[in-house]
């Protein structure tokens, strides 16, 4: 008997196991991002195929997840980095401004998810806390007078209020001033139009809205590259982590929103607009309360200064926060330092992000950054009684025994050549990379992040479905009634989605009144 041995070529083997799928839309890594732009893109076309991967087993597991993140729905009303002070001692809170309004376009896309009962139960993701902004020290409390003063005169942060009282102190933030000297120069400023906000509660909310509606979601798949076709669409080879099966799927819109994982998959894709960027990753680790007792003598999100040398990610806070239905109380974050771009990614996650075109951006950005690197060595080398003694400027006699130590979220701040920081210049914000014809977009950065996702996504759709934005306008301000609007030009509109969006999302009732504009 005469036996025949073929051999077959890997990449013939490849092929030969790959299932090969179509679709209008793939959409990378199940977070708050991709949750928000899946939701918006079936509202809008409803037909669409829409096609989730995400490499985790459940959505909203990194970056989205509420251990992962301060659940502050930013809205600069407590941030004392949205708001710089000038060099003619004026404080600038343009950022503030704009940010805030960001935020107003999420909560109005949150309200019509409820109002159309395509997602129930606001409660279960967002909750009203005060926000609030505490200095020490004489100078610093000079600087918060006069961000108050430039702030409280605007609708947008209408109700704000400024105290350096200790007794009125004692009343908003008992557990911060008890056993506080007398003699201490301190202040805060409070805004009960504050939240927390569950990002992982919500994105969950999101995909099993998306479930419902024909999206193809995807868990334990990873997406190993990525490329473009002759035809202008991209093609993905996809690996099914439970049986190593590899996937081919190509698609007319890829959006890359793996969080820190975005970067590698960016480069992969080979886009001229992708060159010339890198990552430095960033950890972040809480302190977070045992004692029920302590935990029930707070009730706000109390934001800091951040200290000289420290990125702006790592504003000291003392927050309540709302999680699995139980009051917890948080301090931090501290910052630390991992190769790793996500908590579930590998330690040679920064090594294989630097490649020969962003190369020089990256090494010039270490020769900028001595002093961060140096923040960072300091931070990852505390010890909890060192941690447990910046906490004390928070709380004087908070004790040891009950605190413990919980890991954060992974961030990746975005290294880019920039006109005004020259080459390797660290940002500190999110930013969307788009290919020049819209067929691809990725997600980079870190905060304000998940509490802007709607304007967001709304910028990567005006900039990847141009053709589409007339058509979809009408349903799009049905969705947010601001849609094309500045909230601070139109203080009657403002008052009108302050008052819905409360009233929908179960928080607290803002009357007529309150909202009256000078």
């Amino acid at each position: 008997m005469v036996k025949f041995i073929f051999k077959i070529s890997d990449e013939k083997v490849d092929k030969m196991s790959s299932l090969e799928t179509k679709t209008d839309v793939i959409l990378i890594g199940a977070g708050i991002m991709s949750a928000t732009l899946g939701t918006l893109l079936k509202e809008l076309e409803p037909d669409w195929n829409v096609t989730v991967f995400e490499k985790l087993s459940k959505p909203g597991e990194e970056s989205s997840n509420e251990w992962n993140n301060a659940g502050t729905g930013h809205a600069a009303l407590c941030e004392l980095n949205y708001t710089a002070e000038k060099q003619d001692g004026s404080v600038d809170i343009s950022k503030a401004i704009k940010i805030n309004e960001q935020f107003q376009v999420s909560m109005q896309f949150w309200s019509y998810l409820v109002n159309s009962k395509l997602i129930h139960n606001p409660q279960d993701f967002i909750m009203p806390f005060p926000h609030m902004s505490m200095v020490q020290g004489e100078e610093n409390v000079t600087f918060l007078k006069k961000r108050y003063e430039a702030m409280s005169n605007n609708p947008l942060f209408h109700g704000m209020e400024f105290s350096d009282d200790p007794k009125k102190l004692m009343d908003w933030i008992p557990l911060i001033m008890k056993d506080r000297p007398l003699n201490e120069a301190i202040a805060a400023t409070k805004s009960d139009a504050g939240t927390d906000v569950n990002f992982g509660a919500l994105t969950r909310m999101l995909f099993d809205h998306l479930k419902t509606n024909n999206v193809d979601i995807n868990y334990k798949h990873s997406v190993e590259n990525i490329y473009r076709e002759n035809d202008g669409s991209w093609k993905l080879k996809v690996k099914n982590t439970d049986n190593n099966k590899v996937e081919s799927h190509s698609a007319k819109f890829v959006f890359i929103g793996g969080g820190g994982g975005s970067l590698h998959l960016l480069q992969k894709s080979g886009i001229p607009e992708g060159k010339h960027i890198g990552g430095f990753p960033v950890s972040g680790q809480f302190m977070v309360c045992n004692n029920p007792f302590v935990i029930e003598q707070h009730h706000a999100k109390v934001y800091g200064k951040a200290k000289v040398g420290a990125p702006p990610m790592s504003v000291p806070h003392l927050d309540t926060r709302y999680i699995n239905n139980k009051k917890s109380l948080l301090f931090g974050p501290f910052a630390g330092f991992s190769p790793k771009f996500l908590k579930s990614g590998s330690f040679f996650d920064l090594v294989t992000s630097v490649k020969p075109n962003n190369v020089l951006t990256m090494l010039a950005s270490g020769a900028k950054e001595m002093s961060l690197t140096k923040y960072l060595i300091q931070q990852v080398m505390l010890s909890k009684e060192q941690r447990m003694e910046e906490l004390r400027e928070f709380i004087p006699n908070a004790k040891s025994e009950d605190w413990d130590s919980v890991v954060a979220g992974q961030r990746v701040q975005v290294i880019k050549d920039t006109e005004a920081g020259g080459k390797g210049t660290l940002q500190f914000g999110t930013e969307v990379v788009t290919a020049a014809d819209g067929s691809i977009a990725a997600l980079l950065g870190a905060s304000p992040g998940a509490s802007t996702a709607v304007h967001v996504m709304l910028d990567v759709m005006n900039k990847c479905f141009p053709e589409h934005v007339e058509e979809w306008e009408p349903k799009l301000k049905e969705m947010i009634p601001s849609y094309g609007l500045s909230l601070l030009e139109n203080p009657e509109l403002l008052k009108e989605i302050q008052i819905s969006t409360a009233k929908t999302l179960a928080l607290s009732p803002i009357s007529e009144k309150e909202l009256v504009y000078g």
